[in-house]
């Protein structure tokens, strides 16, 4: 990186953090640090949502599974607009009516103080973990560029989210990542033009998406009913909805972000701008992803994107193993943009034969290229088992190592910067609000000042900060980092949901019945994910990860039923 980088990422990353400290601190009380005094309009509450979900991963991870696997990730959205809907309905008036600070203090008022207690302790540990993740992403990037270990780096990152998120609380939160994501989208937008115009003169966007196509990086919609498909129009409108409707009304991460709404109406017009502009944000990062796909149909890519699997197989005794499949890839490669000469020429002169003739023949050769980089991964286990083989999270970081010009290879690196301290902070806040109010608060015999607790929050907020930072040293990947952060949601937020959905729809079940129900669901969900999931890099897996969320919702829904109609058969034999 050069001087002007260096100012850029800097120059950025500060500017955030400081604004976000003047600006917001001195919190007189708890209702201001936890709600923002709830004062945020609902572009703000819009921004600030779409800002939580959309960290460091989602940027750093997305291209990379366009790269890999095309447009079908889209699919995991598309039960969110629906989902935003229900939430403005359901949750969103009722949550605001209780006045509540946190999503788990209804659930005392409906049922008991050991449901809530549950429910809060399930999201304090899956929020945690995912704190740790979205503190890890934005390291591996550094980790490339500066060639520091990604510990010091964890450390770094948390420190810069941690200062003002402590201070200013959920408005220091909401005001930055306003700025943040300007920085997101300007960056991504840099990204796409940038990638567009490295394309060979002869190849117009039309042509890119022609190419893109005849590799299959453009099959958007999957009906099949194949369970064991991960991304499927089926499993985004169900799973999918049920992960959206569970994340955003009962993850405190989200709901405090629009509880700080100034009324009902503005918390419910930010979550439908979220809805609205989610699936097309989405959709926009994983074109960027499928155009770096054709971006390298045309220029050298390595075997394997993963630097550091790179060097320890190169240093290794599979050495000359690995030279000879980079030899055989590079003469793939070659092949490849002869092929892709001949089918742009058959594109011009529009012959079907020629065109579906050249189609074929790069199906072939990139069929041959996937095979190559499969053999790749097998040498890089054999080196070292621990090593991660899966390169999805790093062929974005290459292409912007290797191909951004001075000064905006700054801006890129601060993108994926912003992502993170703003998801991070939103994480982080809703952890310590939950610790503070519906775990510590609690427990205290005597009655205690506005002051206390503030100091209360502000120190939970720093603990799990400094715990987050320990999670993300502990983090590896698998399969690829966006990827298990919904693994890690599927595996609770499904529980979750469907203790709300009780508590909402089913009057008649009381506290005993969901907090039984609720712990067997959970046990039966890991149980299901270990079995059934956990296999697939083994090619075992029997079931896609969003269809946790609805099982895990529909069997806490079903148990509860079926444990409160068990108790209140012998009353009614009785009477």
């Amino acid at each position: 990186m050069e001087v002007i980088d260096w100012i850029v990422l800097i120059g950025t990353l500060l500017f955030i953090v400081g604004y976000g400290y003047l600006k917001t601190k001195g919190s007189q009380n708890v209702s201001d640090y936890i709600l923002g005094g709830k004062e945020a309009k609902w572009y703000t509450v819009g921004l600030s949502v779409m800002a939580t979900q959309a960290s460091a991963i989602t940027f750093l991870s997305t291209p990379g599974q366009a790269f890999h696997d095309g447009m079908g990730f889209v699919q995991f959205y598309f039960g969110l607009p629906l989902a935003m809907v229900i939430i403005c309905i359901v949750f969103v008036p009722i949550y605001h009516k209780l006045n509540v600070y946190t999503a788990y203090e209804f659930l005392e008022t409906r049922f008991d103080a050991k449901t809530r207690s549950l429910a809060a302790i399930l999201f304090l540990i899956q929020r945690g973990l995912a704190a740790g993740i979205t503190i890890y992403a934005p390291s591996i990037i550094l980790s490339a560029v500066l060639g520091w270990e990604t510990k010091t780096l964890n450390i770094v990152i948390g420190i810069l989210v941690i200062i003002y998120t402590v201070s200013g609380g959920t408005k220091a939160v909401s005001v930055t990542q306003k700025q943040q994501m300007f920085v997101i989208m300007t960056g991504m937008f840099t990204a796409f033009y940038l990638v567009m115009s490295y394309l060979p003169d002869d190849i117009t966007f039309g042509k890119a998406l022609k190419i893109a196509g005849a590799n299959d990086k453009l099959n958007i919609l999957d009906f099949s009913l194949n369970p064991k498909s991960r991304y499927t129009f089926w499993s985004g409108i169900t799973g999918g909805l049920f992960l959206a409707l569970s994340y955003f009304g009962t993850d405190q991460s989200q709901v405090q972000r629009y509880l700080s709404g100034k009324s009902v109406r503005e918390s419910q017009l930010g979550l439908i701008f979220n809805g609205l502009f989610k699936v097309p944000m989405q959709f926009f990062i994983l074109l960027v992803g499928v155009m770096v796909f054709v971006y390298y149909q045309y220029n050298h890519s390595p075997l394997n994107f993963n630097p550091a699997a790179v060097e320890a197989v190169e240093q290794s005794d599979y050495a000359e193993a690995y030279k000879s499949l980079e030899e055989s890839h590079l003469q793939l490669e070659k092949e490849k943009k002869i092929a892709q000469d001949r089918y742009s020429a058959a594109l011009d002169v529009k012959d079907y034969e020629l065109i579906m003739s050249a189609k074929k023949n790069i199906q072939n050769i990139n069929q041959q290229e996937i095979k190559s980089r499969q053999e790749a991964k097998k040498l890089i286990q054999k080196v070292d088992e621990d090593l991660e083989t899966n390169d999805k999270d790093y062929v974005f970081i290459h292409f912007i190592l290797n191909n951004i010009p001075t000064g905006l290879m700054g801006l890129l690196l601060a993108v994926i910067f912003s992502a993170a301290m703003s998801s991070t902070a939103s994480e982080l806040n809703a952890l310590g609000t939950i610790t503070t109010i519906d775990i510590f608060r609690r427990k205290q015999k005597t009655t205690r000042d506005e002051k206390y607790y503030l100091k209360a929050s502000q120190w939970f907020t720093f603990a799990w900060g400094i715990i987050a930072i320990l999670f993300a040293n502990f983090a590896s990947l698998l399969d690829n980092l966006i990827q298990l952060v919904n693994i890690i949601g599927s595996i609770f937020y499904g529980n979750v949901l469907g203790i709300f959905l009780i508590a909402f729809f089913i009057k008649f079940i009381r506290g005993n019945a969901v907090f039984i129900s609720a712990i067997i669901t959970q046990i039966a969900v890991i149980l299901i994910y270990y079995f059934a999931i956990h296999q697939y890099e083994a090619g075992n897996e029997k079931l896609g990860y969003l269809w946790l969320n609805f099982i895990g919702c529909a069997l806490v829904i079903c148990i509860a039923l079926l444990i409160e109609l068990i108790n209140r058969t012998p009353h009614a034999l009785k009477k």
